[in-house]
């Protein structure tokens, strides 16, 4: 991809738009930081648990709609495919270490979402499946998140992507491992956090005879 000053005006604008924290920026006129609540994580999932739907929906909204702009002001800056993934990338990087918020951001997969939902939009939907079914069978957002991601690589060879593109997938899988390797940990230890409300498949307790 050819760096001229504009695209690269462009990616570094992508890195600060990700650096824009939906949960932190509405937090402010709540006066909470969220990351001094619950997992102390900045995302959407944590918003919800700390302060409601209608907060969470407001982040998850912001952090989408971050990873839309990125790449389409990269698009706009003439950058091509590579130059869009990277825009993608830059701006879930943004989300995770945000240079506005003291590098404290939260785990990048909505800004993720809202990139591909631009550069990638038929991954969406198997992407979602997975996502669904694993939240449904086991309750756990994390780990539904991450099998997403990790599904991400297999889709690009099933629609035979160009050769860049399953790197790409790799990239955005393993920042989710990494950003959810807290998560992962406490899985094994058993206290991970799980939504049992969602689950199809839980256990009920014996109806009163």
């Amino acid at each position: 991809m050819s760096l001229d000053p504009l695209l690269l005006s462009a990616l570094a604008a992508a890195y600060l738009l990700g650096s824009i924290s939906g949960s932190l920026l509405i937090g402010r006129f709540r006066g909470v930081d969220i990351r001094t609540q619950g997992s102390g994580n900045a995302g959407g999932t944590n918003a919800f648990r700390t302060q409601g739907w209608a907060f969470a929906l407001g982040t998850v909204l912001v952090d989408i709609g971050k990873g839309v702009a990125a790449v389409a002001l990269v698009r706009l800056a003439g950058g091509g495919e590579m130059a869009q993934m990277a825009a993608v990338l830059l701006a879930a990087l943004g989300h995770v270490w945000p240079l506005f918020h003291g590098f404290r951001g939260g785990k990048g997969a909505a800004t993720l979402v809202g990139g591909l939902a631009l550069l990638w939009p038929t991954a969406l939907l198997p992407l979602f499946a997975v996502w669904l079914g694993v939240l449904v069978a086991s309750g756990y957002v994390g780990l539904a998140t991450v099998l997403a991601g990790l599904a991400l690589p297999l889709w690009a060879l099933w629609e035979g992507r160009a050769p860049g593109w399953p790197g790409f997938a790799l990239l955005v899988a393993g920042l989710l491992v990494f950003t959810h390797r807290g998560n992962l940990q406490r899985l094994r230890a058993g206290t991970e956090h799980r939504f049992e409300r969602v689950r199809l498949f839980a256990r009920r307790p014996p109806a009163d005879v």
